[in-house]
């Protein structure tokens, strides 16, 4: 595969020593928790730059926000209560009333949701497009328009947008191009090096990969954080210190763990894919995939998603399935180094209606697995036997 990295250390490299301190306070190897909120007060500074808690620059704040930049190649980093707050504060950084966008259909339900019910209230308006149609895009474009929204990897189809036509769209158009890169994460990609403005993770997921905390990042060039990071200190989403030290944590061992889950989605899309009981799976590695050439070209990696559809299936022989599974757990949410297994019509989709999930493909019968780092044989055929 196509492997796009800026020039400069490994994605293992830069994980475990990007913005890191050297030495750490007190010759500290591992960074220390910075649990304070207030500090003493320094003279004749301006109003953001007062040291606080909520303005997300702390000590333990700025050296998450290192890391987080130094793995996706960016001038600049922000890190949030969860990923719904970074994508909450970026539409708030740089949308206005009477603004509109565009974004991907087949988005996480909750980004899907917040759009389709709530901006309308803050006099925002939204037109939700096909990303494998860069033909009918112009058709949605008011002269109001002002951004572009799509994931790296659609939850949870896992389809692969064009992505390098939405970065030329917005640029003929005057577009800020945002990307939710949760699923891919910066180790198969990095949208940054491709031309998107502005990049936001769900860092719950992949970035922690430990199932212990909720938070989220946004990056970008150093304006663009800016923007972002005066919009968090106005609504509230910073990050609490010790939530950030369990991020960094995590991150140290991303690549390791993403490597790992990429080979684990491969090898049971494989399977699934040539099972009798499974009618069709979902995963950009696969040939058989709508996007796999497009993959091929833009990422280093497929990632640890795939979703799959039983035969001929009831809902009762679905969840008789996902009952009998004894490795993966049926579980919500994803990234996790445990194998988790839900269905997105019941849970992280849930707050659609049932037209729009249909529209997108988000049927009752489809089993979404988060690909842990377990053995492959092991997750195989623990499969293996739940379809038996």
């Amino acid at each position: 595969m196509t492997h796009r990295r800026d020039s400069g250390p490994s994605d293992e490299t830069r994980a475990v020593h990007g913005g890191e301190r050297r030495p750490g306070p007190e010759g500290s190897l591992v960074f220390p928790i910075y649990q304070s909120t207030v500090y003493a007060s320094r003279r004749n500074i301006p109003p953001e730059d007062i040291d606080y808690i909520r303005l997300s620059n702390t000590p333990s704040q700025r050296y998450l926000h290192d890391k987080l930049a130094a793995l996706e190649g960016a001038d600049a980093a922000i890190a949030t209560a969860s990923g719904m707050s970074a994508m909450t504060t970026v539409l708030t950084a740089f949308l206005r009333s009477g603004d509109h966008l565009v974004a991907a259909e087949g988005l996480y339900g909750g980004t899907y949701a917040y759009l389709d019910q709530h901006i309308e209230r803050l006099g925002l308006r939204h037109t939700f497009v096909d990303a494998q149609r860069p033909d009918a895009w112009e058709a949605a474009i008011t002269p109001d328009t002002k951004m572009f929204l799509v994931e790296s990897i659609s939850n949870p189809m896992m389809r692969i947008p064009h992505l390098e036509e939405v970065v030329a769209f917005g640029r003929q158009r005057g577009l800020i191009t945002v990307i939710d890169n949760t699923f891919a994460t910066p180790i198969n990609f990095k949208p940054l090096a491709l031309g998107f403005d502005v990049c936001f993770h769900s860092a719950t997921k992949y970035l922690n990969g430990h199932s212990d905390l909720v938070a989220g990042c946004v990056v970008g060039d150093r304006s663009t954080i800016q923007a972002v990071r005066k919009a968090l200190t106005h609504v509230g989403g910073s990050l609490d210190p010790h939530a950030g030290f369990l991020l960094a944590r995590g991150l140290k061992t991303l690549a390791l763990r993403v490597r790992s889950q990429n080979e684990n989605a491969s090898r049971l899309a494989e399977f699934l894919s040539a099972h009798p009981r499974v009618e069709s799976v979902c995963y950009p590695g696969l040939l058989s995939h709508p996007d796999h050439e497009r993959g091929v070209g833009l990422m280093s990696g497929f990632g640890g998603m795939l979703s799959f559809r039983l035969a001929d299936a009831t809902d009762e022989q679905v969840e008789e399935v996902l009952a009998r599974l004894q490795v993966a757990y049926v579980a919500t949410s994803l990234g996790s180094v445990e194998t988790l297994v839900t269905r997105p019509a019941a849970t992280s989709h849930a707050s659609l209606t049932p037209e729009q999930r249909e529209r997108v493909g988000i049927t009752n019968d489809l089993v979404r697995v988060s690909c842990g780092i377990e053995g492959s044989e092991d997750l195989i055929a623990d499969f293996d036997q739940a379809l038996g």
